[in-house]
């Protein structure tokens, strides 16, 4: 099976220069854990919910929130994204894509054409989804979410 058949399409991108709240909200308002970062409609980076977790200060929101706290949240995305890219191609196997990952502390590949241009995006649900689905099931299915099964 090809990462074409099975990569979100429909990807959510940043540029370098959004804040660290824009990420927030824009991984808040669509429920997703990956955000590709894109310039001149190619692929530079990645921020995960990690990147955000890990610089964002865990005092935003509290009663003991300090200016210094809210600061963090006007960081840039080309502080904290993950520059050194791991990439897949529509034709890339999900098994190759995932010894990658396996290979790599990494939790999606963004799939590229030859150029660069971000044309989907896979992630270890994504993989793990289509080794557990039989092919008949995932012809209908939402990308990105996971079908309920009955036993």
């Amino acid at each position: 099976m090809l990462l074409d058949s099975i990569m979100t399409r429909q990807v959510v991108t940043v540029s370098m220069d959004d804040t660290l709240s824009e990420v927030r909200r824009v991984m808040g308002v669509y429920h997703i854990h990956h955000l590709v970062v894109v310039e001149l409609g190619k692929v530079v980076g990645v921020v995960s919910d990690r990147d955000l977790l890990s610089h964002i200060s865990p005092f935003v929101g509290t009663t003991t929130e300090r200016r210094i706290d809210a600061e963090s949240l006007s960081r840039k995305v080309h502080q904290v994204m993950t520059r050194k890219l791991i990439v897949g191609t529509p034709a890339m196997t999900v098994d190759e894509a995932a010894a990658l990952l396996l290979a790599n502390p990494i939790s999606c590949l963004p799939v590229v054409d030859t150029s660069g241009v971000c044309l989907g995006i896979v992630t270890w649900r994504d993989l793990l989804r289509a080794a557990y689905e039989p092919a008949s099931a995932k012809k209908n299915d939402e990308p990105g979410r996971a079908k309920p099964r009955v036993a």
